[in-house]
């Protein structure tokens, strides 16, 4: 007769037979292609593959914010990387474009405008993640103490228990205790694992282990058991194969700590329901693998689709011009762009795919150069023409033979107009002498001409002439010097016929037109030849919009201070003040022109 601190010797021998049998078949999980290390780290390569420099140092930033930094390192570390390669290829390009430039290589020095940035994010990072560490290996060391302390009460539990203990209870809470105690170093684990499933063999062998204990223990691992394949009967129908691939994972170690042992009838067949799952699962995972490869296969191909067109812009048909190379400059910078935010492409053609759009970028760089270098010759040419243009407008700008310095200074702006770009530096000094030129003369044969005769019918034919020319500009560069200059030499006729006053209304629709095109407003415009009804005009609504923008900019600066400590780095409000630095500049260039208005400049 069994007591309930007593059981057989043949019942003692089968239950340590079972614990065996359990260890050898049970314990073992199904076979992987790679470890979750391995997982892990190439999904954070895939998340990071369309990732810029900028928003690369970014999440850098996010993740040292963070309150446990040093956790992150493997994300960390992939972000290092693709930034670090950033800036290594952009420093690469400068010192392309240096040698390029005939400039010896060993005299190239350039640091990237974000490089100190990258290096004080890694050394910080370095810092956190030696905190990270220790903090690790002092958590581990209590961990261990702890998981020790368990086993000695484990121990206890078989060969010290006082009489009356309640021995199902004692054991829950030991197997509970330990399923929680936290991670110990590698170095400890197996060792420590292998003593505590030594000591539960020895708790289930032990002579004073009751049946009715038993088959509570039995009917509650096996319940556990139900509950791990019901869940991982759901994994397979898990659209995420990564999640149900990670969640397998834990599965299996909860069926190896906590769904152990159970009656013989049922072990051999959970285990292998169990397993028959898994190894369905993990057949799935070259369903994730064909669906990345197809995934990758299509960005190469929009790589290259991206690198075909930057060379088609290298190579334009036609003999390119200024024009042709800003608009190339743009779409360029666009499909670069476009290619960092493509994702990754397959790993054996990564490096080749990189190349080649590095190179291509490099030879579209180098035609666009070779282009400008040979425009600086064009345009010191043009300089010169347009230097003997000003001297001829100049030497005859008081000049009162009208018959002849009228068509002159017409005949001086057509040819103005032909000239060519000239170097960047020189364009608005040599504009204002030229304009000035031209105003002296205009303003003089105007006082002349309107007092020896008010020729309305030469005025409108002048005007009609003037509002084609208007009608002719575009947006192109010097198109608002070219819109001054014509203003300034419509203010300057005098009065038309009655019934052609229409024109007027004309000029000043195509004027608003012409202004919108090129961005600019009519009270910004530098002009000449204003009568004074015209200047108080003008000073009038230029007073009106300084004070409604004055009124706006307080508007906005008001609701900045609704928010607390509001900062330009915050992107809720970065809009805004961007908005007010827009309208502080719009408010100070008004001010000038009141100021020279009422000054008489």
């Amino acid at each position: 007769m069994t007591t309930e601190n007593n059981l057989s010797e043949n019942e003692e021998n089968k239950i340590s037979t079972e614990v065996s049998q359990e260890e050898t078949s049970e314990n073992t999980i199904p076979a992987q292609e790679n470890t979750p290390e391995d997982d892990a780290e190439h999904h954070e390569e895939h998340a990071v593959a369309d990732i810029t420099l900028s928003e690369a140092l970014k999440e850098m930033e996010k993740i040292i914010n963070t309150p446990n930094a040093g956790e992150d390192f493997r994300k960390f570390n992939v972000l290092k990387e693709k930034a670090s390669h950033f800036i290594h290829d952009e420093v690469e390009d400068k010192k392309h474009e240096y040698v390029e430039g005939g400039n010896a290589a060993e005299n190239f020095s350039y640091e990237h405008p974000l490089q100190t940035r990258f290096s004080a994010l890694v050394n910080i990072f370095r810092e956190k993640h030696d905190d990270f560490q220790k903090g690790q290996e002092e958590e581990q060391k209590k961990n261990l103490d702890h998981r020790q302390s368990i086993i000695e009460r484990l121990k206890n539990l078989y060969t010290n228990s006082e009489p009356g203990t309640n021995l199902f209870k004692s054991i829950r809470e030991i197997k509970e205790e330990w399923s929680h105690a936290g991670q110990v170093a590698k170095s400890e684990f197996k060792i420590l694992n292998n003593n505590y499933f030594h000591h539960l063999n020895q708790f289930y062998q032990m002579l004073d282990l009751n049946k009715e204990f038993l088959e509570q223990e039995y009917s509650h691992n096996l319940e556990k058991r139900e509950h791990i394949i019901a869940r991982a009967k759901e994994l397979e129908k898990e659209p995420v194969i990564q999640k149900a691939l990670n969640e397998l994972q834990y599965l299996h170690k909860l069926w190896k700590e906590e769904a152990e042992p159970v009656a013989e009838e049922f072990r051999e067949k959970t285990w292998e329901e169990f397993k028959e799952i898994s190894n369905k699962i993990h057949e799935r995972k070259s369903e994730l693998s064909a669906a990345i490869e197809s995934e990758q296969n299509e960005n190469f191909e929009k790589k290259n689709q991206i690198i075909t067109e930057i060379k088609k812009l290298s190579e334009p048909s036609d003999t390119p011009n200024h024009s042709y190379w800003q608009n190339s400059i743009k779409r360029v910078e666009d499909l670069r762009s476009e290619f960092l935010k493509t994702g990754s492409v397959p790993r054996k053609l990564s490096n080749q795919n990189w190349n080649d759009f590095k190179t291509t970028l490099r030879a579209f760089n180098t035609t666009k150069n070779n282009y400008y270098k040979s425009l600086k010759g064009s345009q010191q040419t043009n300089l010169d023409e347009k230097l003997k243009l000003i001297q001829t407008a100049k030497d005859n700008m008081n000049n009162e033979e009208w018959d002849i310095t009228v068509p002159l200074f017409k005949k001086l702006q057509e040819d103005w107009k032909k000239v060519g770009h000239v170097p960047k530096s020189m364009t608005n000094k040599i504009w204002d002498e030229f304009r000035d030129a031209c105003n002296t003369f205009f303003n003089n044969y105007r006082e002349k001409s309107n007092a020896s005769t008010d020729n309305w019918k030469e005025n409108y034919k002048h005007k009609k002439e003037i509002l084609e020319d208007l009608k002719t500009v575009s947006d192109e560069e010097g198109s608002i010097e070219r819109i001054e200059a014509i203003k300034s030499a419509w203010n300057n006729i005098g009065k038309v016929p009655r019934d052609k006053i229409a024109i007027n209304s004309e000029f000043n629709k195509t004027l608003r037109e012409k202004l919108k095109l090129n961005k600019i407003n009519e009270l910004e415009l530098k002009e000449e030849g204003l009568s004074e009804n015209q200047l108080t005009d003008k000073a009038r609504k230029i007073k009106s919009q300084i004070s409604d923008l004055e009124a706006e900019i307080v508007k906005l600066e008001n609701n900045l201070s609704f928010f607390n400590k509001p900062s330009r780095e915050n992107p809720m409000l970065k809009d805004t003040f961007i908005m007010i630095d827009e309208k502080k500049a719009h408010l100070e260039t008004l001010k000038q022109n009141l100021h020279k208005i009422i000054a008489g400049e």
